[in-house]
């Protein structure tokens, strides 16, 4: 029986094998409404952190598409994949047994920081109308340009030669695989993305995601808006101010305001009293632009986007 539409976020823990629109659609399916998508896309082999956005708060899902990551990558060592995961062909294996633990370590040290990431041919990146694991599956390989990505952290946890465990913090749009397969590279014995988990997306935490089974039973049982977080949870890295009814009535009917001063700061931000309170997320340079608009009441009525020319804030 469809359900009564609720904006918010669904911390969901996606089983392997599912896609994230297997998910999206799924969602859709037990609360009758279209508007659900999903902020960022994992591999259907990968597992862990997917936010579902429904109603109002689908219109936030590219800022949580655009916060950081965490993940904990299994690589086996020896072999290289046509994917650079499990997904993939054998292309090549090679003897890895003298590979060290200090030797994976020392190489782990060029991926921190700022680097290049050449994205595999097995990716979503269009080229020329097509996706690249379109090409890929017909035998054809383009060139594709490097991409700049943020290693925020990378550290080994554990070392069962020739299967390593790591763990990752980066940017959005960085390959886990393709770190895999770089690292493979590097070592000289080819390796390949075993298994991976996200650990985190912006501020959502496995530790707090629903399993299937315990999202289907929240929907039997009537209980599942329990489990939602507010929209502004993935926006806390951008300022806030609190606005009288005149102002929001012109917010709401799209009239820009001129805030003096930037905005005065909310330091509270309602949340339902059971749910984990988060800090702000690593602060990306285009969430300077924007700034939340509250009732006085405490409601979060508006995005408001920053206009430099006009020296006004724009309902977004």
């Amino acid at each position: 029986m469809a359900q009564p539409i609720t904006d918010g976020i669904l911390n969901i823990n996606k089983p392997a094998g599912k896609t994230s629109f297997d998910i999206v659609h799924l969602v859709r399916e037990l609360i009758g409404e279209k508007r659900v998508g999903h902020g960022g896309t994992l591999d259907p082999a990968a597992t862990g952190v997917l936010p579902i956005c429904l109603g109002q708060a689908t219109r936030v899902s590219e800022f949580m598409a655009d916060s950081s990551k965490a993940y904990r990558a299994e690589v086996e060592l020896g072999v290289t994949t046509t994917t650079y995961d499990s997904e993939g062909d054998i292309v090549e294996k090679k003897d890895a047994s003298s590979i060290t633990r200090s030797q994976v370590e020392e190489c782990l040290g060029f991926f921190k920081g700022s680097i290049e990431q050449t994205p595999p041919m097995f990716s979503a990146i269009r080229h020329e109308g097509k996706h690249l694991y379109e090409l890929a599956r017909q035998g054809i390989e383009v060139e594709r340009k490097p991409r700049n990505v943020q290693i925020f952290g990378i550290s080994l946890l554990e070392a069962s030669l020739p299967v390593i465990t790591l763990e990752i913090s980066c940017s959005r749009g960085t390959y886990i695989r393709s770190i895999a397969h770089d690292l493979g590279q590097r070592l000289g014995c080819g390796a390949y993305l075993k298994s991976l988990v996200r650990l985190q997306s912006g501020p959502f935490h496995l530790s707090f995601a629903l399993t299937l089974p315990e999202l289907l039973d929240a929907f039997r049982e009537s209980r599942w808006r329990e489990f939602l977080y507010p929209m502004d949870v993935v926006l806390l890295a951008t300022k806030a101010a609190l606005r009288g009814r005149e102002a929001i009535d012109m917010v709401r009917n799209g009239v820009p305001l001129k805030i003096p001063g930037g905005a005065r700061m909310i330091t509270e931000t309602p949340y339902p009293p059971h749910l984990k309170r988060f800090s702000p997320d690593r602060t990306p340079p285009h969430y300077q632009g924007y700034c939340r608009a509250y009732s006085s009441r405490g409601q979060l009525v508006a995005l408001l986007r920053y206009e430099e020319k006009r020296g006004v804030w724009h309902p977004w």
